[in-house]
């Protein structure tokens, strides 16, 4: 079993799962560099995110509870549809929509296509440009209850874009959020609570699929200690992240991923990792 192998790959999930530098892009050419030389794939991606995800429920758990609480309690008169926690509910389940109905559908694409490295190293440099023009010109004066239908559904496909390893599902709706006029901190709290459903459904669907075959070259151990290494780290990283997005801009992450999408494409050039 390759535990050396998993355990840095969900130190890599952990750390880069929050952040908007793309975790996917990440996992996928962490692999290509690591003694195994592989593709983790796209089922051990969705799997380990399961982790990550568990760290965001266990970090908001209270904002998650109330909006729970709101929300079905629409249905006994206990809240209001007017309620801004009944209101995030149905947005969520809103913004969810999109990338449920484009994951199924381009499911053959996600698990080989859209792994291209040459693909991966485009949309890491091609969404870095776009998080730095959204970033520099955002008024940031919209927060959360400002939230609307159509919003919710811009913040949706933004998230749906994630589906190309590269975009990062925080990067593509912190992106929008930004050019929608919210605050840095706003976009970024939304997008953990709009990717809870996301992540939890892709990871378990391929989790179901997984038993009985490997989840891409590590077996169903290996996959759930990636998931454990990276539920510790992104619980660490969530609380930073929030507080620095408080207060700074995104321009390094910007930096981060253009050079990061350079990189891949020398490495690929020279011949060291394969697309």
């Amino acid at each position: 079993m390759n535990w050396f192998e998993v355990i840095i790959l969900g130190l890599v999930q952990g750390l880069t799962e929050f952040l908007p530098i793309s975790s996917s892009a990440h996992l996928r050419v962490v692999g290509e560099l690591l003694p195994g030389a592989a593709d983790p794939g796209a089922a051990f991606t969705a799997i380990t995110q399961l982790g990550t995800e568990t760290a965001v429920l266990v970090f908001f758990w209270r904002d998650i509870a109330r909006i729970t609480v709101a929300w079905f309690g629409q249905f006994t008169g206990r809240t209001t549809r007017k309620h801004p926690d009944v209101k995030m509910g149905w947005f969520i389940i809103l913004g969810s929509i999109p990338i449920v109905v484009l994951g199924l559908l381009l499911e053959t694409y996600i698990d080989s296509t859209f792994r291209s490295l040459w693909l991966v190293a485009t949309m890491l440099i091609v969404f870095g440009m776009l998080l730095a023009i959204a970033d520099a010109n955002a008024k940031q004066v919209r927060t959360l209850r400002e939230l609307n239908i159509k919003h919710g559904l811009l913040y949706g496909f933004a998230q749906a874009l994630a589906l190309i390893p590269g975009v990062s599902r925080s990067g593509g709706t912190i992106t929008a959020g930004l050019l929608m006029g919210y605050t840095r901190a706003a976009a970024a709290r939304y997008s953990f609570l709009l990717a809870i459903p996301a992540v939890f459904g892709s990871g378990f669907y391929k989790l179901a699929k997984s038993f009985g075959e490997p989840a891409g070259p590590y077996g169903l151990a290996e996959t759930f200690v990636a998931t454990a290494v990276g539920f510790v780290v992104a619980y660490l990283i969530i609380g930073w992240f929030l507080k620095y997005v408080s207060t700074r801009s995104y321009r390094p992450f910007v930096w981060y991923r253009i050079g990061l999408g350079v990189t891949i494409f020398i490495l690929l050039g020279t011949g060291v990792i394969n697309a």
